[in-house]
């Protein structure tokens, strides 16, 4: 059974470090792409990547119900097939209409195959094995998002629009090696029974929101995401740009900063963080992020030592990537481990939504409050933001078992 479950494992794992590794290729050239390739305006570059946002917006409330009684595996499927044909219209589209189609159906796509993998990780773990088996998914997410833009990168030529229908066939490619990957997967038994259709199979919304600590956990991964990963494209961008006074070409080594400290920092951090209430790595995180906001703040208020304040951005960015580290053996199979056993994919799915809401509403404040010159009211409120993830976990702490705050240490806690 057990070695059944890392064969299915190890084969999820693979199929999604590769189709993060094709997403990589075409992401940091999206705006560019659109803007200034296709020479669609800046204007159309926004309506793209928004089309992106509600599509998944549009399908994600939808899809936990849908992975719960038809099972992941046809909607992973049915997502990678979405993401590959909407790669590939915007490498070949030239106008704006077949743009944004593209941008929605590959928004779609995207947006359900998330939950779908987050359940089949779920299905193929236990709950002890459950945080390195996410943990490894995100360092291989973001290990291939960062191989896939180097390559990106060096094939990349805003003067020639065939280099980058090249990155998107790429992409489209990737998906659909995930897609015949997932294919052959061979879940275990417990899994396949698991799957089972059944009339109890789902509670639906009113089930999840008649959970108090769920609904807690969402509103605490609200605060959670609109407070960092919100920010990157936004506000926080435009405060380095604006206020720190870095280049653009600096800002990139910041990035390369935020990636590098989760490669590194993933499996140093893992062993400690597995072993410790949940709820208060969290609530860890939050004090971190706030120390990391209170460093930015700083770098833009250095003067004439330019370095200093380059090298405080810097470290910002690596705090963050510190930061998302340790919420990645973390938070989702937290999410998991809260679910009814029939109820994994709703669960998965509502908490994907309040990630895209958070992903949507951050850059939105973040720029308006940018575009404002509130430099100071923008870092003010995300280190409060930040302090309210801490305080919001240790709430929910007092609501979780034992089994879902600290499943290592259970046995030991029951003795």
């Amino acid at each position: 059974m057990t070695t059944a479950m890392g064969a299915a494992l190890r084969r999820i794992q693979m199929g999604n470090a590769l189709s993060a590794f094709g997403n990589g290729f075409t992401v940091p050239f999206l705006f560019v792409y659109v803007a200034r390739v296709r020479d669609l305006g800046a204007g159309t570059a926004g309506v793209v990547l928004s089309a992106f946002a509600v599509a998944a917006l549009a399908v994600l409330p939808f899809t936990g119900r849908t992975i719960d009684r038809s099972g992941p595996l046809p909607v992973l499927l049915t997502g990678a097939f979405a993401a590959a044909v909407g790669s590939m219209g915007f490498g070949l589209a030239s106008s704006a209409p077949l743009v944004i189609a593209a941008s929605a159906v590959m928004g779609a796509g995207i947006a359900v195959m998330q939950p779908a993998l987050a359940t089949l990780i779920v299905w193929c773990s236990t709950p002890r094995s459950r945080s390195r088996a996410f943990a490894t998914q995100f360092f291989l997410s973001n290990l291939g998002l960062g191989v896939g833009g180097l390559f990106g990168g060096l094939l990349v030529d805003t003067s020639r629009p065939g280099s980058f229908t090249l990155l998107f066939s790429v992409e489209a490619a990737m998906f659909v090696v995930l897609g015949v990957v997932a294919a052959s997967v061979r879940l275990p038994k417990a899994a396949r029974m698991e799957a089972a259709p059944t009339d109890k199979a789902a509670g639906g919304w009113r089930a999840l929101f008649a959970d108090r600590a769920m609904v807690q956990l969402c509103v605490l991964g609200g605060v959670l995401f609109f407070a960092c990963y919100g920010q990157f494209e936004s506000g926080l961008s435009a405060y380095a740009v604006e206020v720190t006074k870095v280049s653009p070409a600096t800002l990139g080594v910041a990035l390369a900063a935020n990636t590098a400290a989760i490669v590194v920092a993933q499996f140093l951090v893992l062993r400690p963080v597995e072993r410790r209430r949940r709820s208060r790595v969290i609530a860890a995180v939050g004090v971190l992020w706030a120390v990391a906001w209170v460093v930015a703040g700083l770098s833009g208020l250095t003067g004439s030592a330019h370095g200093v304040a380059t090298a405080m951005l810097i470290g910002t960015y690596a705090l963050f990537g510190l930061g998302e580290a340790m919420l990645s053996p973390t938070v989702a199979p937290l999410v998991a481990d809260m679910a009814p056993e029939r109820m994994v994919g709703q669960y998965n799915a509502a908490f994907a939504l309040v990630k895209q809401l958070a992903l949507a509403v951050g850059p939105a404040v973040g720029g308006l409050m940018a575009g404002g010159g509130m430099y100071t009211e923008y870092i003010v409120m995300l280190v409060a933001c930040s302090l309210a993830v801490s305080v919001l976990s240790v709430r929910l702490g007092r609501r979780l078992t034992v089994g879902q705050d600290a499943p290592m240490r259970e046995p030991v806690l029951a003795a």
